[in-house]
C-alpha cells in the first residue's frame, strides 16, 4: 500500500498543471447547485441540498430546476473524473495521450455519468421514499454504503480497462471485495484532509469566508488526489506497474 501512495503523490505532482486543468470542472460542478433556485448549503468543501425544504416547495419549476441543475453538474463532475484519470493513466504507463483517446472523451464521460446518475437515483429514491419515516437520513446513509462497492471503482474501470458499464462495474466490484483495505485507508485519508484543510481555513479567513474558499480548494486540490489516488488503487492490481 505505501508503494501506491507514493506513485499516487508522484504522479499528482509531476502532472500539477495539467490535474489543476482538469480540476476546473468540479469547481463549476459545484457551483451549479450553489446558485440554483433550490436550498443549498456548503460545509467542509461540499455543497449539500436540505432536502426538507425541497419538500416542503416542491412543485413542477423547482423539481425541473433541481433535474436540470443535478445533470449538469454530474456531467461536469464525470468530465473531470475522466480527464484526472486518463492523466494518471498514460502517466503510469509512461505513454502519451493519442488522439483517439481525446476522441473517446465523450464516450468515456458518458459512461462515468450514467454510473453517477444511478448513484444519485438510488440515494434520491432511498431519501424521497424514507422521507415520513423520521429515519430518512440513516436509511440514506445506509443505501449509499450498500451501493458503494458497486460504483466505487467503475469510474477508474472505465478509463483503465476501457470497460463498457456493466464490465466495468462488475470489474470495480470485484477488487473492491478483494483490496477493501484500500477503500478504508482512501476514506481516512479524505476525512484527514477535509477536516484539517477545512479546520485551516476557519481558523485564517472565518466561518463564512472560509465555507467558499473550502469548496474552491477541495475543488482544486483535494478531490482531484482523492480521484487520482482511487484510480491509482485500482491499477495497483496490474503486477507490471508496481514498480
Amino acid at each position: 500500500m505505501r508503494t501506491v501512495f507514493g506513485h499516487a503523490i508522484e504522479t499528482y505532482f509531476s502532472n500539477i498543471y495539467l490535474i489543476l486543468l482538469c480540476s476546473i470542472p468540479f469547481i463549476i460542478a459545484f457551483l451549479i447547485p450553489a446558485f440554483a433556485s433550490f436550498p443549498t448549503f456548503n460545509d467542509a468543501g461540499s455543497v449539500l441540498l436540505r432536502t426538507s425544504s425541497i419538500f416542503l416547495n416542491l412543485n413542477l419549476f423547482t423539481t425541473a430546476i433541481i433535474v436540470i441543475a443535478v445533470l449538469f453538474s454530474l456531467l461536469f463532475l464525470s468530465f473531470a473524473i475522466v480527464a484526472i484519470n486518463i492523466v494518471v493513466k498514460h502517466s503510469r504507463t509512461q505513454t502519451k495521450i493519442k488522439s483517439e483517446v481525446i476522441r473517446g472523451l465523450e464516450r468515456y464521460t458518458g459512461r462515468v455519468f450514467t454510473i453517477l446518475l444511478i448513484a444519485t437515483v438510488v440515494i434520491a429514491l432511498a431519501n424521497i421514499l424514507s422521507y415520513n419515516s423520521g429515519y430518512s437520513g440513516i436509511i440514506t446513509a445506509i443505501v449509499a454504503l450498500l451501493i458503494t462497492p458497486f460504483l466505487f471503482y467503475a469510474p477508474a474501470s472505465v478509463l483503465i480497462d476501457e470497460a463498457k458499464l456493466f464490465r466495468a462495474i462488475r470489474a470495480g466490484t470485484k477488487f473492491f471485495t478483494k483490496r477493501f483495505d484500500y477503500f478504508v485507508a482512501w476514506i481516512i485519508i479524505a476525512i484527514v484532509l477535509v477536516t484539517l484543510f477545512d479546520f485551516i481555513f476557519i481558523l485564517g479567513t472565518g466561518t463564512m469566508i472560509s465555507r467558499y474558499a473550502m469548496l474552491i480548494f477541495s475543488s482544486l486540490f483535494i478531490l482531484p488526489f482523492l480521484v487520482l489516488l482511487q484510480s491509482e488503487f485500482y491499477m495497483s492490481r496490474f503486477k507490471l506497474l508496481k514498480r
